[in-house]
This record gives structure tokens, C-alpha cells and sequence, in this order.
């Protein structure tokens, strides 16, 4: 059996810090210094982690397939 890692990226120049991610999934998020970092950037897959990347207003955060790169979020 195939295991799957996602990895999370914060474009941090994009990023306004609203916390809206950190509220949806604050195991995998968090803001510091008015700016959102993953608290890891790779992660088992998480509904959360999709619902983050999804809410955010500026579309900072992507969510990626560690073995392939493709991008599972935000959808297009």
C-alpha cells in the first residue's frame, strides 16, 4: 500500500494573516507576526488541511501531493 504526503505552502507575501486557517485547521496552521505558517509543512492528508487552503481569501495557501506535485488545493 502507497502512502500519500501532502505538503503545505504559505506564500508569505500574499498571505494578510486573517487567521481564517488557523481556525480551520490550528493542528496544521498558525499566525505569527501577522502572517500564517503551516506548523508543518508535510502532513498526512486532512480534510482541514483542504477546508484552510479552500477558505483563504487570497488563495496564499496551496496543498500539494508530495510524490507527483500535483496541486489538490485550492481548486481552480
Amino acid at each position: 500500500m502507497t502512502r500519500t504526503t501532502w505538503l503545505i505552502e504559505v506564500e508569505g507575501g500574499t498571505c494578510i494573516g486573517s487567521g481564517i486557517c488557523a481556525g480551520t485547521a490550528p493542528d496544521h496552521f498558525a499566525v505569527e507576526n501577522g502572517t500564517s505558517r503551516p506548523t508543518r509543512r508535510r502532513t498526512e492528508p486532512a480534510e482541514r488541511v483542504l477546508d484552510a487552503a479552500e477558505s483563504c481569501p487570497v488563495e496564499a495557501i496551496t496543498v500539494r501531493v508530495e510524490e507527483t506535485g500535483e496541486v489538490i488545493a485550492p481548486e481552480e
